[in-house]
């Protein structure tokens, strides 16, 4: 079965839909690719499934082990290149909630995030920056 259907609506817009569940991500092109900006651009879904990925392996993880990162936030910063047009790097920086977490619950956290599938399925050449605070 397929994942989803996107269509071009016009505009340098393009409205996917996810077909399990319906729900949508309307994409436009970055102001500085002759876009409005005014949703996500397809790059910053690139960088932001990083994120996505990594917080959803943790919370696995942090499940398995039991204790909760609830709360936890990443943001991520896109760092684009030229000649080609291309994602360059990827910072991601977590905040995890106070939560007094053990030096080995730290280690999960760390070694889940960065073994996540988007990780591993980016190109070697993106550079990613990873930052955990606790």
């Amino acid at each position: 079965m397929a994942t989803s259907k996107i269509t071009y609506t016009g505009g340098l817009r393009t409205v996917s839909v996810h077909l399990k569940s319906g729900n949508e991500i309307i994409t436009d092109a970055p102001t500085d690719n002759q876009g409005k900006g005014e949703a996500f651009s397809p790059t910053d879904l690139l960088a932001t499934s990083l994120g996505n990925c990594m917080l959803t392996i943790v919370g696995i993880a942090a499940k398995s082990h039991g204790f909760k990162i609830d709360g936890a936030t990443a943001e991520v910063t896109k760092v684009m290149a030229e000649n080609p047009r291309r994602v360059a790097e990827i910072h991601v920086s977590f905040q995890f909630p106070a939560n007094n977490y053990s030096e080995k619950e730290k280690a999960i956290i760390e070694r889940a995030a960065k073994t996540c599938p988007v990780a591993y399925s980016l190109h070697p050449d993106i550079k990613k920056e990873i930052a955990f605070q606790y």
